[in-house]
């Protein structure tokens, strides 16, 4: 068997998120992307021209502009004033970290979930610290509730709206909500019962007080806040093209930039919101896209699908590959690769949207099974937080195996 590098690289690019730190030397989650990604281009096992071709610049785009927009809301104090209104009225760790979990769960089946995981991380952080709750329980009750939520719209996450479009159907919206609303409703729930499992001791019953907010910039506050209306109307109208020959050129980057665009243009604080970008999330992205193309031209896990003899139709084999595979080349490329043998399978609708559970609910695994879990990791590091491969791994291996019960028994 021939030595395979771009799999090794990914290998070790694993293992150093899951380290982390070498002695007196932290390694960054985007730092071993990037490292990866270099090391397959200089070996030639990928070409600089296929690399760029790799690069989904629509998903580049749209985070660029949300992280402008989530900048903005949280430099301004308009996030944690809002934070206030919708939580000032809880008095115990339950009730936040359920109304975190439906609020922003629900959400992300409308704005998507890596929307939510850009305005969200902050505010999490400011509730965990003025409560005096551990970090990691809201950081992961945020990122297991984001990517649940998405998992009942064809707009909650880039994979399902990639089978919604593709796979022709009649009517989207009321397909997922019709096959996927009910799991993903209770799964929210188990979200609850397995977090107060592994974090017991956060579930006190001491009361919680909460210090109202203020804005203390109200010029950008007031563009953030058109800008969220106009990235909302945006949307709306994107909903309703669902399906017609205009959506495929109504792209959410264009959303994401629309909403940018006045804070870009019409703030006085342009260039502190651009310096104070999330620049290393998306250096992150440019070099995973990178990497798992090398990964994939390897065809090595495409040689083991055909040697499985799997009925790739069937809901086990949709779950396995969707969760598994996921991992390795993200939830996107693994649906745009795995769509068309469901389509030639003939595949009913209920395999459609084992796909489209599974793909997603491989973001609650590890970190690097959803884009809105590095998001998340890298925003809490750059205000304070942290949370690691390893604490990651350990609540949403388990979490994930039940959710994917659930979603079974549904479909």
């Amino acid at each position: 068997m021939n030595f395979n590098l771009p799999v090794a690289v990914l290998l070790i690019v694993f293992v150093l998120i899951a380290v982390r730190k070498f002695g007196r030397f932290r390694i960054a989650i985007w730092q071993a992307m990037i490292g990866g990604a270099l090391i397959v281009l200089l070996s030639g096992d990928i070409a600089p021209a296929d690399a760029l071709i790799a690069i989904d610049w629509d998903v580049m785009l749209f985070l660029f502009g949300m992280f402008v927009v989530g900048q903005a809301a949280v430099a301004s104090g308009e996030l944690y004033r809002l934070a206030y209104l919708v939580f000032s009225r809880t008095r115990s760790t339950d009730g936040l970290v359920l109304i975190l979990l439906f609020t922003t769960g629900l959400a992300s089946a409308l704005l998507m979930n890596d929307t939510l995981a850009i305005i969200g991380t902050p505010l999490v952080l400011r509730l965990a610290r003025e409560h005096n709750i551990d970090a990691r329980l809201l950081l992961l009750a945020l990122a297991f509730a984001v990517t649940t939520g998405s998992v009942m719209s064809p707009i909650g996450n880039p994979q399902n709206l990639l089978i919604a479009l593709q796979a022709d159907l009649a009517n989207p919206f009321l397909t997922f909500l019709e096959y996927l609303a009910l799991p993903t409703l209770l799964s929210l729930v188990l979200t609850y019962v397995v977090l107060r499992l592994f974090f017991p001791r956060e579930f006190h019953t001491t009361p919680l007080v909460h210090t109202p907010v203020k804005v203390h910039d109200v010029d950008m506050a007031r563009w953030m806040r058109r800008a969220v209306l106009l990235i909302l109307v945006l949307i709306v109208v994107r909903m309703s093209l669902v399906g017609s020959e205009l959506a495929a050129d109504f792209r959410l980057s264009y959303i994401a930039l629309a909403g940018a665009a006045p804070l870009l243009l019409f703030s006085s604080r342009r260039g502190e919101l651009l310096r104070r970008l999330d620049w290393p999330t998306l250096a992150f992205f440019a070099g995973m896209f990178v990497l798992m193309a090398a990964v994939w031209h390897t065809g090595l896990f495409q040689g083991w699908l055909a040697r499985g003899a799997l009925d790739i139709a069937a809901p086990a084999a949709v779950f396995a590959v969707g969760a598994g595979l996921s991992q390795l080349i993200s939830n996107v490329p693994l649906v745009a690769l795995y769509l068309p043998l469901l389509q030639h399978a003939d595949a009913d609708t209920a395999s459609l949207m084992a796909l489209a559970a599974a793909s997603t609910l491989a973001g609650n695994l590890l970190i690097l099974g959803a884009a809105s879990n590095v998001i998340i990791v890298h925003s809490a590091e750059r205000h304070g937080g942290h949370l690691s491969f390893l604490a990651f791994a350990r609540v949403g291996i388990p979490l994930t195996l039940v959710q994917l019960g659930v979603y079974w028994i549904f479909l």
